[in-house]
């Protein structure tokens, strides 16, 4: 330890929207704020949605060599060893007869899937747009999603907005999936009980820090069981008002460098003997 403890043993941070800015790259404060963080003792993970397939190439540009928890929780993903060390998948006969029940309500949805492993696609069938930079696989048909082991299923509707969709899909099958939103047209479903909440404790626990030292950085409302378990959740500028009305803070935009604006203020408030919280 070279640094001032840190109230925080563990510094959770979702990826876009959170320390990605827009562009999709972390500024050099926020690179410096973590690495000052890091050196004072802290542990710093990240919780993203996204699954490990379409995580690991953000981690090697960043130079991330510990521990990442991918697909909402479904996946504790090593970074320095580029290994999966848990995966969780969805029941796919499970996940049909949700999506079944939620077309029975609002009509016919778009589907793509997250392929389980860390080789894992994206794939869309006709009608679905993904918002991602990689592009996804396209398959001829839904019959198509089905046939591998699945991480999550994404859903569009082509009238309903994503708080609509993501409202109605709980209300008709929340006794069989787990069912959020990571971001703007991204509904999902998961395996029932899963949320970040769930990899971030699995992960903790491996890094042998409780909920009671874990701050958690987030954006939208698949953070909030992440908000739920850690002892302090901070929303950024840009985040969605359902996180943002739980938030024990509100910082500066992801573009604005608000991961670095808390570290900052807490490495002072170390090296000051006093807590800035």
């Amino acid at each position: 330890m070279t640094g001032p403890a840190l109230p925080f043993g563990l510094i959770a941070t979702d990826l876009d929207g959170t320390l990605l800015r827009s562009d999709d790259t972390v500024s050099q404060r926020s690179r410096d704020a973590l690495a000052a963080a890091t050196a004072a003792g802290a542990a710093h993970l990240v919780v993203t949605g996204r699954p490990a397939s379409r995580t690991r190439h953000v981690l090697d540009a960043l130079g991330y060599q510990g521990l990442a928890v991918c697909g909402q929780g479904a996946q504790v993903y090593h970074a320095g060893e580029h290994r999966l060390l848990t995966s969780v998948t969805l029941d796919r006969q499970v996940a049909q007869l949700a999506v079944a029940k939620l077309e029975a309500e609002v009509g016919r949805v778009a589907l793509g899937a997250a392929v389980d492993g860390l080789d894992g696609e994206i794939l869309c069938e006709p009608g679905y747009t993904f918002a991602g930079r990689i592009p996804p696989t396209a398959v001829p048909g839904r019959d198509a999603i089905w046939q591998a082991p699945l991480g999550k299923l994404y859903l569009q509707h082509p009238e309903l907005g994503d708080d609509e969709l993501t409202a109605a899909a709980q209300r008709v099958a929340g006794d069989l999936v787990g069912v959020t939103m990571a971001g703007e047209t991204i509904v999902e479903m998961l395996p029932l009980g899963l949320s970040k909440a769930t990899g971030l404790s699995l992960a903790a626990r491996r890094l042998g820090v409780p909920a009671a030292r874990t701050i958690a950085f987030g954006d939208m409302p698949n953070d909030l069981p992440m908000f739920g378990w850690a002892a302090r959740g901070v929303a950024m500028a840009n985040a969605h008002d359902d996180l943002k009305a739980v938030a024990d803070e509100v910082t500066a935009s992801n573009d604005e460098d608000g991961i670095a604006v808390v570290l900052e203020r807490l490495l002072d408030g170390a090296a000051h003997g006093r807590a800035r919280l």
